[in-house]
Order: C-alpha cells, then structure tokens, then sequence
C-alpha cells in the first residue's frame, strides 16, 4: 500500500500507566503516554471496520478503497483519490468535516485507537472476549467483575453520507 511509513497521530488523552498495543512499525498512534504501533494490514482492517461501525462503509473494501481510507485516517484527506472512495470522501467533505470532536477522521481514529487499547486488554488479562451466540456477536466482558460486559461510549452515525462497498 503506498502510503507514509510511520505517520504519527497524536492526541491527548488521560491515561494509566499500561502495556502499548504492537502489532508492527508501520503505523504508529499515541495519545498520552500510550503508544501504539501498526503493521499495515492490522492498521488498514481497524480503519475498514472503524469505517464500517460508524455506517460509513457499507461493507469491506477492495484494495484501492482501502488505500484511500487509510490515507484518510493517517492524512485528514484524501489529496489524491485511487478510488470512488476517495473521490466520494472528496465530493461529502463539508459534510464530513466540523469541529474537531465531531469529524469523521477524529471519529475514525478514536475506533482504531479503541479497538486496540481494548485488545491490549485483553493481551493484558484485565478483559475477556466473550461470544454472544444469539447475535453472533463479540462483547468485552471484565473477569474481575463477574463478567460483567464493558459499555462503551456510543459513535455517530454517518450513514448519511455513507459510501458503498464494491460490488464484484
């Protein structure tokens, strides 16, 4: 995938004194003291199901998508469209943009950074994955309460300017 190697993405954010989420060097997000580092596949299937998540994507995506949506989330933009994705993301910037908080990069960078801190919980025994068979569906439950499942903060929908995946 032709991006930059390593990107930084930084944000603040309070934070423990915990292990860091390393699955490789080529992408890298820190906020606060934590420090978490991407290969380029783990990175770019976050950015595809953050994207899916919060209804912008229909669904996954073929490969020039998915450049597009990783440039995306490492860049703020797209400069150069590879794909429809890109030039979708292009044509619905003013509606994708707004106040820091409240922009889809801002909200496609915190699922990544979620996901991970949740699985480098998970590495780290203070949560569990637990299978919900009726919904198929995966939940994060803490051992130490019981099992209790872990609430997490609810994501905009962006599902009014949602692209759709590639028909094949």
């Amino acid at each position: 995938m032709p991006t930059s190697r390593a990107p930084r993405v930084t944000y603040i954010m309070e934070s423990q004194r915990r292990g860091n989420y390393d699955s490789g060097q080529d992408f890298v997000l820190e906020y606060g003291e934590l420090r978490f580092t991407f290969n380029e596949d783990d990175f770019a299937e976050r950015c595809e199901q953050a994207g899916i998540k919060l209804g912008f994507l229909a669904g996954p995506l073929e490969y020039p998508e998915l450049e597009d949506l990783v440039n995306l989330v490492v860049n703020g933009e797209v400069a150069d469209p590879a794909s429809r994705l890109g030039e979708h993301v292009n044509d619905c910037w003013p509606e994708l943009v707004g106040p820091a908080e409240r922009s889809l990069v801002h909200w496609l960078r915190r699922l990544v950074f979620r996901s991970a801190w949740l699985d480098q919980r998970v590495i780290e025994n203070e949560l569990d994955l637990h299978f919900e068979e009726v919904e198929g569906t995966f939940s994060y439950v803490q051992p130490d309460r019981g099992h209790e499942p872990i609430e997490l903060s609810p994501a905009p929908s962006w599902g009014r300017v949602a692209y759709p995946a590639a028909r094949q």
